[in-house]
């Protein structure tokens, strides 16, 4: 039997023990950590809805009048007007005919991926994929094969090895990791010649990219070829749950097939209106995004001049990649000392030797605020024994994850 003492001593020694911190009150740019108030810049709150005033509103509506439980899966008695409305609504922001609602993004990915691949398929995913997307391909019984990240000539090899049994091919629209960018123009060419479907996880594109904030595959001009985008109403809808946007031939399916769909409490409607609210926010108000966007630029320009390696991120999301995981953490404790609160990303989700500090972005940080937590980073990264210039580029991690 397993000691989890002894594990636990082990990861510690490695510089691996994780911590949850307790934040008060809620998530805007700033938070209150142990008591003092520190500037928050590991929320995925990208367009910083989760405290906006309609959005607590809905939510406080909703509790009123549906209650705040759905209490059944969505095909017993869960599924609510409620429910639908949100569907219908996200199909439409994502260039899709149906959506379905699941209990998060991650369950999203584990319910679909194993109804759309088989036993003797194949289902092709980016090696640095979510891990949902790659659980859903474990799970799905059919043979996993992983590409080289971003790389579609090795995704091209792959399917040609595959000799006709592809099923699907899956990858993250923007990794949340890296804040790089699929190859989807040339991913979904590649799936058209080889007759494969293609799932696309916009969880952290939403709100970030594509004309009105409507993710990587609108970014890219592909939404009619790309058959199932999956995400999150945890981020930039500032919420909790999961989503399903595709045809409707495949959500019926998906209604018999995913399980994680049928046995699975239907998402509170509660958290359904908020995300309603902010999408609506979204929708009516996109100088939100273009704020994020700025916002990720003027980080990422404070990030260089004090002599951080950010090439390769493209987004409101920034890696700092330091190689060490003690390092690491050591340096994001010492930011937190100063005011600044950022994540520590060790193995084993990352790679050895491409442990990062990972910062994001909101579009309700001021830019003084996020000068700041640059100059910050950097007097936190020399007191934790790493100069900024020594920092790995994202390219040069993400060569260390395809040799793993």
């Amino acid at each position: 039997m397993l000691d989890l003492d002894d594990r636990l001593d082990e990861l510690a020694e490695l510089g691996l023990h994780q911590r949850m911190r307790m934040v008060s009150g809620p998530q805007g740019p700033r938070v209150v950590l142990d008591g003092r108030p520190v500037l928050l810049l590991c929320s995925g709150n990208a367009l910083g809805l989760a405290d906006h005033p309609r959005v607590r509103q809905a939510a406080a509506d909703a509790a009123m009048r549906w209650g705040v439980g759905a209490g059944a899966a969505r095909v017993a008695s869960g599924t609510m007007t409620l429910h639908r409305r949100l569907e219908e609504r996200l199909a439409a922001f994502c260039g899709k005919r149906a959506g379905l609602l699941f209990g998060s993004g991650t369950l999203a990915n584990l319910g679909t991926i194993p109804a759309l691949a088989r036993r003797g398929e194949i289902v092709v995913c980016d090696q640095l994929s979510h891990p949902s997307i790659q659980d859903g391909c474990r799970l799905s019984g059919a043979e996993t094969v992983r590409y080289r990240h971003a790389d579609a000539d090795h995704l091209a090899w792959e399917l040609r090895q595959a000799d006709g049994r592809a099923a699907l091919i899956a990858t993250d629209g923007m990794f949340g990791l890296d804040g790089d960018v699929a190859p989807l123009r040339e991913i979904c060419a590649l799936a058209r010649r080889h007759d494969v479907r293609v799932l696309v996880d916009e969880g952290v594109a939403l709100g970030a990219l594509g004309p009105g904030g409507r993710g990587a595959v609108a970014e890219a001009g592909v939404e009619d070829e790309v058959d199932v985008i999956t995400g999150t109403l945890g981020k930039a809808l500032a919420s909790y749950g999961g989503f399903v946007c595709c045809d409707p031939l495949t959500a019926r399916f998906l209604v018999h097939g995913a399980r994680t769909l049928l046995h699975s409490t239907a998402p509170p409607p509660v958290a359904v209106a908020a995300a309603m609210a902010a999408l609506e926010l979204l929708e009516a108000e996109p100088r939100r995004v273009e704020r994020l966007r700025a916002n990720a630029e003027a980080l990422r320009d404070a990030l260089a001049r004090e002599g951080f390696e950010v090439a390769g991120a493209c987004a409101h999301v920034v890696p700092l990649v330091v190689g060490d995981a003690e390092v690491a953490a050591e340096m994001a404790d010492r930011a937190l000392e100063q005011g600044v609160f950022c994540d520590a990303v060790r193995p084993p989700a990352v790679p050895p030797g491409a442990a990062r500090v990972r910062l994001s972005a909101m579009a309700s940080h001021s830019r003084a605020e996020l000068r700041e937590a640059a100059r910050v980073l950097g007097r936190a990264a020399l007191a934790a024994g790493f100069r900024p210039g020594a920092g790995l580029p994202v390219a040069a991690a993400q060569d260390l994850a395809r040799a793993a």
